[in-house]
């Protein structure tokens, strides 16, 4: 008799990979469904221009030596409005 030199995996393995691909399928369809959605709705909610804002002054300020703070202000507001947010 000859040892046994290699285990196959059992079909349960299988049933397991395979629904995990199937959810993996799932989610990248939801996901695809929903993007351009979940784009409108966060780029219109209040907390993404608050965000927007601090993170374009934040830029500003570590980057481009303003001192004039109106100018600064001006520059920030130009920076959020080329900003899109696009679902790819």
């Amino acid at each position: 008799m000859y040892p046994q030199t290699q285990i196959f995996p059992t079909m349960t393995d299988y049933q397991q990979e395979i629904k995990d691909l199937t959810v993996t399928r799932s989610l990248r369809l939801l996901r695809d469904g929903f993007k351009h959605d979940f784009a409108t709705f966060a780029y219109a909610d209040e907390r993404m221009t608050t965000l927007l804002q601090q993170l374009a002054s934040e830029f500003i300020d570590a980057n481009i030596p303003i001192v004039d703070e109106d100018v600064e202000i001006d520059l920030a507001m130009m920076l959020m409005e080329s900003v899109d947010m696009v679902a790819r």
